[in-house]
């Protein structure tokens, strides 16, 4: 079984069927792609398409598209990643070892094995310890790259948040998740007339098509130029706020199996088929808690004994009838809550650390802590009082942010890729 959130990226069988025997017996690739001043080996587009049509395979009820249809698709892509890593070299952006180290860490400890017999685990399943690095360190390269071009230039500005929540606020089906696939005929940017109209025309003919009962799915792989393509158009599961907002628009409007007409963007034609729906989010319930601290820390004139006794004596003290607030805001060494008179506010669960969490669940409402110490210092706490708290409304804001900037990043990545692709020199030099 292949290591869970990567692909086999190496694949002994499909490299032996891409090279071929020089006269003295070594074994040779062949070029499949000029990128610039770089290229794509055919052996790189065997091992993709590999694994792609395995993958394709599982999902499949029906047949493939033709296997050069598929290899075409992969070498585009391999086009594509070798655009963006000749880019990230020249702009200086690196994984370095101890990244990508703390990356395979994740890996091997996902797939529940020990990090240094990653090697063998592999070569086990005959994938090269050292291809797998590179791979790895490639795909985390690209996208930083992908952060510091797209993501960090996407910006949500309060105006956009506030019209999106009053929009979500007055619709019904905000919460409603929508199963999208996604077929795109890319424009260049300096399209001509003709080619607008031609392109239009083909993505009507594509539509026909999809409407008439041929796979969506195989269309996709044929003939989008989307990075979902290879994915068969899958978008997967997303609330209409996570989408880019054509799509948003066009896929309510449309029952599940119905296919929309070609829709014009900066991008090219997309053809949308809404594959499913299905129901949103109840109220989002949490236990919160209200309580107030004083911290002391020890120091080196104050041993952990004397912080602990002066702790105890403001205990006794507030317990006599002294206000709580008022000694905190003279003694408490945490400046955080110190000004507020030890007030934390209301939170929840995971707020604090595991000593001042499982201190504070012994306590009833009033009750104040003995002293405690934690990584922090030593602590009293009272528990002022408990609440079952709706976190909808928070958690709503946060979720509208995030889909909001989700649903530009779509549009605007296949944007920068087609501008990196128009720019560059690429040369098909065949199978």
């Amino acid at each position: 079984m292949v290591l869970a959130g990567f692909a086999c990226l190496t694949c002994a069988q499909a490299l032996s069927q891409t090279q071929e025997l020089s006269a003295s017996g070594q074994r040779l690739d062949r070029i499949a792609a000029v990128v610039n001043d770089g290229v794509v080996l055919q052996s790189q587009v065997e091992q993709q398409t590999a694994l792609i049509v395995e993958r394709l395979q599982e999902q499949s009820q029906g047949e493939l598209p033709p296997m050069q249809v598929i290899r075409q698709q992969v070498l585009e892509r391999l086009v594509l990643q070798e655009i963006q890593a000749q880019r990230a070299e020249r702009l200086g952006v690196a994984v370095a070892d101890d990244m990508l180290n703390s990356a395979l860490r994740d890996v091997a400890q996902r797939n529940g094995i020990p990090f240094d017999q990653m090697p063998g685990i592999l070569a086990a399943q005959g994938i090269d310890y050292v291809a797998y690095r590179e791979d790895m360190r490639r795909e985390m390269q690209l996208s930083l790259l992908r952060q510091r071009d797209v993501l960090a230039r996407i910006y949500v500005s309060p105006r956009e948040l506030e019209q999106a929540l009053a929009r979500q606020a007055s619709d019904v089906d905000a919460n409603v998740e929508y199963d999208v696939s996604h077929l795109l005929l890319a424009l260049p940017e300096s399209a001509t007339v003709e080619q607008i109209e031609a392109v239009e025309a083909r993505a009507s003919e594509i539509r026909q098509r999809a409407v008439t009962g041929e796979d969506f799915g195989q269309l996709a792989i044929t003939f989008s130029q989307a990075q979902s393509a290879l994915d068969r158009g899958k978008l997967g599961w997303r609330r209409a706020s996570q989408l880019p907002q054509f799509i948003a628009e066009q896929i309510r409007a449309l029952e599940p199996g119905q296919v929309s007409q070609p829709i014009r963007t900066p991008t090219g034609f997309h053809i949308l088929r809404l594959d499913g729906a299905r129901g949103g989010d109840g109220p989002m319930m949490v236990e919160q808690v209200n309580a107030r601290h004083i911290l002391m820390r020890p120091t080196e004139v104050q041993d952990d004994a004397t912080t602990r006794q002066r702790l105890t004596e403001l205990r006794e003290r507030i317990l006599a009838g002294e206000d709580f607030a008022a000694l905190a805001s003279i003694t408490s060494e945490d400046p955080g809550s110190a000004s507020q008179g030890g007030d934390l506010g209301w939170t929840g669960p995971g707020t604090f650390v595991a000593d001042f969490e499982e201190a504070l669940t012994r306590l009833e409402p009033g009750e104040i802590s003995e002293p405690f110490r934690t990584q922090y210092g030593w602590h009293i706490v009272q528990l002022v009082g408990k609440r079952s708290h709706d976190q909808s409304e928070e958690v709503r804001q946060q979720r509208v942010l995030s889909a909001l900037r989700e649903g530009k990043v779509d549009e605007e990545t296949e944007l920068w890729l087609r501008r990196l692709r128009d720019e560059a020199y690429v040369e098909y030099l065949g199978s």
